[in-house]
């Protein structure tokens, strides 16, 4: 029997819900960047003539993109990590490492949440626009925050689950 509150479970479900939207955002932006390049070497080197501002395009671009892989990437644990204190220490010491851990991932990603609204809600008068097409900085800035803020989210969900089941096995900690 699952030993996970139906809340938390409940919890876990619609955070992947959410980071699935922000995925899909991420791949149209990974299609837009596509064709943004294709259109911008086409135009360059069959052309000869480069198109003023692409680069402000790709990169605006590739914030979205990367807001939803961080998203996405945290709800699937898409990331490289190697369980030497699990190895060598086992359960018994990845319960207190893992609550470290998260409490600590807690406290790094909000900090970076936090300051991206900030940046975010600055706008126009603290210059935040692309160099050639100026683009406002500010959604993007926001896309990536909320993207940051859905990864604290998952990190306060993960810590409770494990917190719930600290006599068994914790489902979202790395194997041994």
């Amino acid at each position: 029997m699952d030993a996970t509150p139906k809340i938390l479970a409940r919890a876990e479900l619609w955070h992947a819900r959410a980071t699935g939207l922000l995925a899909v955002l991420g791949g149209v932006s990974v299609f837009f960047l596509v064709g943004v390049t294709m259109t911008a070497v086409f135009s360059r080197y069959v052309l000869n003539d480069p198109i003023y501002g692409i680069e402000d395009l790709s990169t605006m671009g590739l914030t979205v993109v990367v807001a939803g892989a961080v998203a996405y990437g945290a709800d699937k644990g898409s990331h490289v990590n190697v369980n030497v204190i699990g190895m060598m220490a086992g359960r018994a010491t990845t319960r207190y490492t893992d609550v470290l851990a998260r409490l600590l991932g807690i406290g790094i990603v909000s900090v970076a949440t936090y300051a991206l609204f900030t940046k975010g809600s600055c706008g126009l008068p603290c210059g935040d626009i692309t160099n050639n097409l100026s683009i406002l900085h500010w959604p993007f800035y926001y896309i990536l925050g909320f993207a940051m803020a859905s990864y604290a989210v998952l990190l306060v969900v993960h810590l409770l689950i494990g917190l719930a089941r600290w006599s068994g096995e914790d489902p979202n900690a790395d194997a041994d």
